[in-house]
């Protein structure tokens, strides 16, 4: 039998983010696309730091050895391996970073500069941008004479500023041999401003761009900064922290739970220190001083890094208006038969619709809610909401049903990882408007996302419509996320939706479904069942089969269940994007099983459950990966599909999905993300599932 049944939960992470930064490295993408790649990685190892990181280090500190929890790794070791990847991956991204800048300068006149490249032409727009912009945000704080460093920022990039003081003036005459050749040395942070853009465009006098990186903008800038100190020599080193990003929310029962997410979130800037990076080049004095006055100790991940952090800003490196640069855009598709210039709610209740973003146009559920807040026959709208975009037309729509006299109720996710503060501001803005909020359950997130309306017909009775979804409701990452929503009228279906809202109201009150599966109650033992229903088919000699589509799979023991199947001869293909423990392609365990990634253009998102049932396939779409937290402590949906048409739509786009030979890397016990073989003819599944889109719009017939 297999030594290790399964990869360890946080490593199996950084594996994901190392197959961002082959993104970053593939000379076949754009070379801005490759710089978003490069951010994309950093800010994941942010996120990583913060919530996984954080986690394991309590778990060290606490003095547990957690190997139940942590695929039979002792937490302190977990730390270590941790650190000794991270540490591979950074210097890997450093190099990939200088590549693609060189071959930006050298082969399309696109220059990062630093602040000893300046030219003289620019000199006067660098200190006049300087003075104008970037000095009134300054925060600089002198060291030396505070007793305790004052809290720094989580994830802030700052400059350490090492001065070496000319010495003092002697009094009288005093032979040179006498004066002192240890030189005074200050010490000073400047926080790099996020309010100011991080790249720099400059005046040009050739046919060159020219781009600075606020940091070099501001050590050219260094002694309009510090010139009342009298300093022999001045050096600036970047550093960054990052601290645990876990909420402690207060128990005070006469708070609203409003009021408790929001002092938890400004108080998540005092968290214990996790991660310390550095500018490699730093001298070794400066280092010991800064780890001494912050605290860093052993069972910190301590990251010797480049010049810059904070690379996660090269998502939003400038466009500069060249094509070839950037990935090609192509416009979303319509769903066919259902018109947004027609209304949605009678086209739903014709027949389901199923929306596939981006590759379609999200624009169907904003058009959906804002019909919805229109219409006369309109009573009520309940909806879930996890993550909002910055400007919600979602949010928009909603008030705008309660000012037409709609019961409006929302279910929001206070605790939505990084999106508290956002989702505080709409809660508070929505209650102003008379929404009437529901702020989850006690001891569950709530994640899954889903809409229902009550609409009366002409025969006066109430009729269902809604939609249910693997995303979430946000204009802005449906352009980048890819998700499933179905628009369904299924009075069935929905009824049950309803009651996954009465349960938000009632805790204590758990239904049964005939339809949908439901997280915290059924998930684990529905899906439990299917998965044996197929281990029985194989063995009664009927078809079989198992395919899943995840975001993630780390829960034991569905893994478990799913090694069960393999040893039964069930064949299982498994497309899972992030985080797999589940070790395929071993004898004896898991040789019936195969598992691929595909990261590409768009963020693969959707969760989807196939089983082959004897011929006629179940086919799920659903907010639930198989993790022990979306199984046992999320609310969570998977909802069936019924529609013909849409069932083998879904079952296309896993088959696309499971050819791509372009951007598919092949999980094994090697753990090396080996792309796939490219053969003939080739397929990159991003590409092909927009032309299978662009295809069943051109052969719709009404």
């Amino acid at each position: 039998m297999q030594e290790n049944k399964y990869i360890n939960r946080e490593l199996s992470w950084l594996q994901f983010n190392t197959r961002v930064l082959q993104e970053a490295e593939d000379e076949t993408v754009p070379l801005i696309e490759r710089l978003r790649f490069l951010g994309i990685f950093s800010n994941n190892l942010d996120e990583f730091f913060k919530v996984r990181y954080a986690t394991v280090k309590r778990i060290d500190l606490a003095g547990k050895a957690g190997k139940s929890a942590l695929g039979g790794m002792k937490a302190s070791k977990l730390l270590e391996d941790i650190t000794k990847v991270v540490i591979k991956q950074q210097s890997e991204s450093l190099k990939i970073l200088e590549k693609i800048q060189q071959r930006l300068r050298e082969e399309h006149g696109i220059c990062v500069i630093n602040e000893k490249e300046v030219s003289e032409s620019q000199q006067k727009f660098v200190k006049d941008y300087f003075l104008s912009q970037v000095s009134p945000a300054l925060v600089t704080i002198v060291l030396n004479d505070l007793e305790e460093l004052p809290s720094l920022k989580d994830s802030a990039a700052y400059l350490a500023v090492t001065m070496e003081m000319k010495p003092p003036k002697p009094a009288g005459k005093i032979s040179k041999l006498m004066k002192s050749s240890v030189h005074e040395r200050k010490y000073v942070l400047i926080e790099i401003p996020r309010s100011i853009e991080r790249f720099v465009m400059l005046p040009s006098d050739d046919d060159k761009k020219y781009i600075i990186i606020l940091d070099d903008l501001i050590r050219y800038n260094l002694n309009s900064i510090l010139n009342i100190f009298e300093y022999e020599t001045i050096s600036a080193h970047m550093i960054k922290i990052t601290r645990d990003a876990e909420l402690d929310i207060d128990s005070d029962l006469s708070k609203s739970f409003i009021e408790k997410i929001s002092e938890s979130v400004k108080d998540r800037i005092k968290g214990d220190p996790v991660r310390f990076v550095y500018d490699k080049n730093i001298d070794k004095a400066t280092l010991n001083y800064l780890m001494n006055k912050m605290g860093i100790d052993h069972a910190d991940s301590i990251i010797p890094g480049g010049r810059y952090h904070n690379r996660r800003d090269y998502m939003g490196f400038p466009r500069l208006g060249s094509k070839e640069l950037l990935y090609d855009t192509k416009e979303a598709l319509p769903i066919p038969g259902l018109a947004l210039q027609a209304s949605l709610i009678q086209g739903t209740g014709k027949k389901d619709h199923m929306l596939y973003a981006p590759y379609q146009s999200f624009s169907y559920v904003v058009k959906f809610l804002r019909e919805a807040a229109l219409d006369p026959k309109v009573k009520t709208i309940k909806i879930t909401i996890y993550r909002l975009a910055k400007i919600s037309h979602i949010a928009s729509s909603l008030i705008n049903a309660v000012k037409n006299g709609k019961k409006v109720l929302v279910q929001i996710e206070l605790r939505a990882r990084f999106d508290e503060a956002a989702n505080i501001k709409y809660a508070e803005q929505m209650q102003r408007e008379g929404v009437k909020l529901i702020f989850g359950v006690p001891g569950l997130k709530v994640h899954c996302k889903t809409c229902v309306i009550e609409r009366e017909e002409n025969n006066g009775k109430l009729k269902k419509y809604g939609f249910i979804s693997t995303g979430n409701f946000n204009e802005s990452t449906s352009k980048i996320y890819t998700d499933y929503t179905l628009f369904t009228a299924n009075q069935e279906i929905l009824k049950e939706v309803n009651k996954v809202f009465d349960f938000f109201e009632t805790n204590y009150k758990v239904s049964k479904y005939r339809h949908l599966i439901v997280s915290p109650h059924y998930t684990r033992t529905v899906l439990t069942k299917l998965i044996q229903k197929e281990i029985d088919n194989q063995l009664e000699g009927k078809p079989a089969g198992i395919k899943l589509k995840l975001n993630s799979l780390s829960d034991y023991p569905m893994i478990d269940k799913l090694y069960q199947a393999s040893r039964a001869g069930l064949k299982i293909k498994l497309i899972v994007r992030g985080i797999n423990c589940l070790i395929p392609g071993v004898p004896g365990m898991s040789e019936n099983i195969e598992a691929i990634s595909v990261v590409d253009k768009f963020l693969e998102h959707p969760r989807v459950y196939i089983f082959e049932n004897a011929g006629n396939p179940r086919v799920y779409i659903s907010s639930a990966d198989l993790m022990s937290r979306n199984l046992d402590n999320r609310v969570e949906i998977a909802c069936p599909i019924y529609d013909k048409d849409i069932k083998q739509e879904v079952i296309d786009g896993f088959e696309i999905s499971w050819s791509d030979n372009v951007k598919a890397r092949i999980f094994s016990e090697k753990q090396n993300n080996a792309y796939r073989k490219k053969t003939k003819p080739r397929v990159r599944s991003q590409e092909a599932l927009y032309d299978y889109y662009l295809n069943k719009n051109q052969n719709y017939k009404e």
